[in-house]
């Protein structure tokens, strides 16, 4: 891994400049939001359109990088996301935030999608698992980052717009100064809907579905603690806790995905998120238990993701991955796009307790959805699934595809080493055998060998006296 940091450094610094960036604005215009008067079913439309832009960037990028190269593409974004950055402090309307946030989704998912494709090319076979692991991990840290700096300006002034601005603009200093060169850029073959969704009907609904969990847990999380009277840190703190159980729960979940029936595990880990989401709605309780109900609701959300995208390559072959893992990430968009819609219009009828709720049912039909295919279709055999990696939400069809074929390497190499040592041991088993067996006949020779010498030493002592055998009477 330090090989990958030491080499990678000028790209994984500025994606997490950009997690930052990024992480700021999402949790702060939710803030705002609130002080400037905004309806919560207007706010909800300006944080789903994030993902409106983010849809049509995830389709218009590859053109544009096949037209003008990664670089101009890269600076262009770049630019254009600091620039919003400033606006939203200078603009205080709801519709202006809408276009700006269209625009900022636009923007942020071709930078990822540069980024990853600019990590790939730079990564050997031997370390490019390890480079968009680290990728994953520096969104990760960016975010969670982002939250503790929302505490060192008032969100009601222009501070805690310009530091995402300039922390944008920096992002891209190491990147586009860094020595490694552009890469070419080829898209993947498209794998129709209807062909995925004959493929894995519980992979589609169940993106679909989670779509719309990340984008009110990402996006509407701040527009609740705004409702609900929470401070700038309270709020700071529960949006983290979301974050960091989404990185912490993903290696157990995973380690258990490769020793069950994926289905099985992802109607627990559902139905558990629908009941905690439906105490939160029953007993309202403080803000400590929700916060750790956060940690507990991240936590669920990003091993489901990486599970169903996990669940769905079991019925594909190596070579359609790519295009499935496309089709996937699109649903999901267009999943994300209703998340907020939805829980904004809830969060009017009901209150802020609203934004539980919709997590609740979501999830309840997650594990229901994943009950019903476990009757539809008999489960695989363990050995037989494809490997389980650790995605975001954020990744674009370039870095699931190579953290897949990443995690499917590892698999293979994992099953050959065993192979190795169980093959050794049965030769140190059969050596043992052998080498017990020979060490028997050794004995028994011995004493075989001890027994013939005695015999011939009792015959000589009787000749050397001269005693004669007794007769026979």
């Amino acid at each position: 891994m330090y090989a990958v940091i030491r080499h990678s450094w000028p790209l994984l610094l500025g994606i997490m400049l950009l997690m930052v960036g990024n992480g700021i604005q999402g949790t702060l215009l939710g803030i705002r939001g609130t002080i400037e008067g905004f309806g919560t079913y207007q706010m909800s439309i300006v944080m789903s359109a994030y993902f409106v832009g983010f849809l049509f960037g995830s389709r218009l990028t590859p053109e544009m990088i096949r037209k003008v190269g990664h670089v101009r593409v890269f600076a262009a974004l770049g630019s254009l996301i600091s620039a919003v950055l400033i606006l939203y402090a200078a603009a205080p309307d709801w519709v202006a935030w809408t276009v700006m946030r269209v625009v900022i989704g636009f923007c942020f998912s071709g930078v990822y999608i540069t980024a990853e494709s600019w990590l790939n090319a730079s990564a050997t076979n031997e370390t490019r698992g390890q480079t968009l692991s680290a990728y994953m991990i520096m969104q990760m840290v960016g975010i969670i980052a982002a939250q503790i700096l929302l505490n060192v300006g008032d969100p009601g002034g222009y501070l805690l717009f310009v530091i995402p601005s300039v922390l944008v603009s920096l992002a891209f200093t190491p990147i586009l100064l860094s020595a490694s060169p552009a890469p070419s850029f080829a898209t993947t073959k498209r794998m129709s809907f209807k062909e995925l969704f004959e493929a894995s009907p519980l992979g589609c609904v169940g993106m679909f579905l989670m779509g719309g969990v990340f984008s009110a847990l990402f996006g509407m999380a701040s527009v609740w603690g705004g409702l609900q009277g929470l401070t700038v840190s309270e709020i700071s703190i529960f949006v983290a806790a979301i974050y960091v159980g989404g990185l912490v729960f993903q290696y157990p979940i995973g380690w258990m995905s490769d020793r069950m029936d994926r289905r099985l595990l992802i109607l627990v880990l559902a139905a558990i998120g629908a009941v905690l989401m439906l105490l939160v709605v029953l007993i309202n309780p403080p803000f400590g238990v929700l916060v750790v109900l956060a940690a507990l609701a991240g936590g669920i959300a990003n091993p489901v993701y990486s599970l169903l995208v996990a669940y769905t390559n079991d019925f594909l072959d190596s070579s359609d991955m790519a295009s499935a893992s496309a089709g996937l990430l699109f649903i999901n968009g267009v999943g994300a796009i209703t998340g907020p819609l939805t829980t904004g219009w809830l969060m009017e009828m009901i209150g802020p307790l609203g934004f539980f709720l919709y997590l609740a049912v979501l999830n309840a039909l997650i594990a229901g959805y994943a009950g019903w295919r476990m009757t539809r279709r008999p489960a695989m055999v363990s050995s037989e699934t494809s490997a389980f990696a650790i995605l975001s939400p954020t990744a674009s069809p370039i870095a699931v595809e190579v953290v897949l074929e990443a995690a499917q390497e590892e698999a293979v190499q994992a099953e050959e080493a065993a192979a190795v040592a169980e093959a050794e041991a049965q030769a140190e088993v059969q050596a043992g055998v052998r080498a017990e067996v020979q060490a028997a006949a050794d004995a028994e020779a011995q004493n075989a060998a001890e027994a013939a010498a005695d015999a011939s030493t009792g015959n000589e002592t009787q000749e050397a006296s001269g005693d004669e055998p007794p007769k026979a009477g």
